[in-house]
């Protein structure tokens, strides 16, 4: 089925749900002129629509293959690359003195979205470059700038970001991979590292690799972790491309999903080791690699959005064509599509909803992101930093968690022809499998809200997210609309038991850290569910200028969130509260 992006619900969730008209009208944006965003944003649906929708299939079908340490990516994807760098998509948000467009995070946030919708493979790659241009541009010398970053921006070269290794998973302080320093004032850097995305492909004439390593007399665990730019081909001085460098792919992964972006195994040092150049300070790597990670969560959520998204749309269509039975009722021969049973419309309105739900959660991190480095306020600055920070765990994991869930239910939809992989239902099943895994775990993500993000200055950001939260949903009850139903209420539910759920872990997480930690996975998701219902509910609202049909249709999606989802909110802060002593005590259980 044709993918078509959806930019009315886009427009409504960044506009009114996210926040992004309202920050731009009280002057946080500076001179961003807003009216671009639905051109820019139509022009990627059109790209998408024609150009990468067509090779998703293509990629999965046909994947990569490596061959004396190249690798060769699907049929019409390095057409397809060079088309989309050549549009300046790559751009989009790159900063302007390298030769980026300079728009909002938010903008580029929707555009990610459409890209993972329409072909999540292909997407990855420039996700992961946006993030090295974020963590070069901090952190680069002047020189390295200048060399590498206009380059990477304009799309010419990708970039990778290179952590794990074999025995160091989400325990990146255990890496084993070495540097040593060089006459020249470069290094040499030796190791393997495993799972890395599009370290090798023929889309781009280099690829400049972002790499974690240790130095001869570096401090033991990640205070002891330096990060180096390690070009594929080194740079001669008039910026041509010189000797290839001691980095190669050595293996690639036959992987679940994902068949069309390349996850290699690199190894540096077969010939006296891959010459690097430090970005930042020797052994302050990971605070420039976190520059990194933050960027790339918020794009991996982006991807479970889009995947979402694009589940639901092959759902929907297969539902509104395939006949089986008969509406209740109903007279007469023949068989109705399917969408008329009562079950099916449950599914299909538990998979936009969701979707939804998680595309204004992760807008919402970008727009807090956005207004942090660009407003000149620097209260406003401070406190959307703080919100941004909160909300990135629960954008990567919730919204992840979300695309396997719809991307299951799309394949329950199509019935047994989800089983067979001609439809396509099965592939962003298979798709969607890896991103609650890859940019830290869903359960590192839910550590990190409940032992950094809430715990941070007493949970102050929380109790300010949870008041404006309340706002909202004081705005439904003043609705006085009876499409709603019993939203209100139910919403108001979801933020008591997130309000008490939050308590406790904060004064857990000082007297008994374990039951803290037992309860973080369902304190997300209890965020995430009051959070996602709350942002519908405003989106609805924003919605009651427009026509009644559309004012209609949210408002039913809103209820749906918050009598269908939301109001699980009760029974998770039970789990947060009542199931640590449970959970702590397994070793009973499990060490047997």
């Amino acid at each position: 089925m044709a993918y078509r992006a959806p930019i009315n619900d886009i427009l409504l969730a960044l506009n009114h749900g996210a926040g992004l008209k309202a920050a731009v009208e009280a002057g946080h944006y500076g001179d961003f002129d807003s009216d671009v965003t639905a051109a820019v944003l139509e022009e990627a649906g059109k790209f998408a629509s024609d150009v990468l929708a067509p090779l998703n299939r293509v990629g999965d079908e046909n994947g990569i293959k490596l061959d004396a340490g190249q690798v060769t990516t699907a049929p019409g994807w390095p057409d397809a690359y060079r088309r989309w760098a050549a549009a300046g998509w790559n751009a989009v948000s790159g900063p302007e003195a390298f030769g980026g467009q300079g728009l909002p995070l938010a903008i580029n946030a929707a555009c990610t979205e459409i890209w993972s919708a329409s072909n999540v493979a292909f997407g990855l790659c420039p996700l992961l470059t946006l993030s090295a241009i974020e963590a070069l541009d901090a952190h680069g010398s002047d020189e390295l700038k200048k060399i590498y970053l206009e380059k990477l921006v304009s799309g010419e070269w990708t970039g990778t970001m290179q952590l794990t290794e074999p025995q160091a998973g989400s325990d990146v302080g255990a890496l084993r991979t070495r540097a040593e320093r060089a006459d020249d004032g470069s290094y040499r850097i030796k190791g393997t590292k495993i799972f890395i995305t599009y370290g090798d492909h023929d889309m781009t004439d280099n690829i400049v690799h972002f790499v974690l390593a240790r130095l001869p007399d570096a401090p033991a665990g990640t205070k002891g972790i330096s990060l180096f730019l390690i070009p594929k081909f080194l740079v001669n001085p008039d910026g041509s491309l010189g000797a290839r460098n001691d980095i190669h792919a050595s293996g690639v992964e036959h992987k679940l999903g994902m068949h069309a972006s390349p996850t290699c195994t690199m190894t540096m040092g077969d010939r006296g080791g891959a010459i690097g150049y430090l970005v930042g300070e020797e052994n302050a790597g990971m605070r420039c690699m976190f520059t990194m990670m933050n960027q790339a969560r918020l794009g991996v959520g982006l991807e479970g959005v889009g995947v979402a998204d694009r589940a639901y749309q092959q759902a929907l269509g297969y539902a509104q064509e395939r006949r089986q039975g008969r509406a209740v009722g109903k007279q007469g021969d023949g068989m109705d599509p399917i969408i008329v049973h009562p079950d099916i419309k449950r599914m299909l309105m538990q998979m936009r909803a969701l979707t939804a739900a998680a595309r204004t959660i992760c807008y919402a991190t970008a727009v807090a992101l956005d207004v942090a480095v660009r407003t000149k306020d620097a209260k406003v600055s401070g406190e959307a930093a703080a919100r941004g920070a909160l909300l990135t765990p629960i954008a990567k994991a919730f919204s992840t968690d979300i695309g396997n869930e719809v991307a299951y239910l799309g394949v329950q939809v199509h019935g047994g022809m989800g089983f067979i992989e001609e439809t396509g239902a099965a592939q962003y099943s298979r798709d969607a499998r890896i991103t609650a895994i890859y940019e830290g775990t869903n359960g590192i993500q839910a550590i990190d809200l409940v032992t950094r993000k809430l715990a941070a200055n007493g949970g102050a950001a929380v109790f300010a997210l949870l008041d404006e939260l309340g706002g909202i949903v004081a705005r439904v009850e003043a609705s006085n609309d009876p499409g709603f139903g019993t939203t209100a209420s139910k919403l108001r539910d979801a933020l008591g038991s997130l309000d008490r759920a939050s308590r406790w872990l904060l004064e857990r997480a000082a007297t008994a850290p374990n039951d803290a930690l037992a309860g973080a996975t369902p304190y997300l998701r209890l965020f995430g569910s009051a959070l996602g219902g709350c942002y519908l509910a405003s989106e609805a609202l924003a919605a009651r200028g427009e026509a009644a049909g559309d004012h209609a249709r949210y408002v039913t999606l809103a209820r749906f969130f918050a009598e269908n989802i939301s109001v699980q909110a009760g029974a998770l802060e039970k789990t947060v509260t009542d199931s640590a002593e449970a959970v702590t005590g397994a070793d009973a259980v499990l060490l047997v």
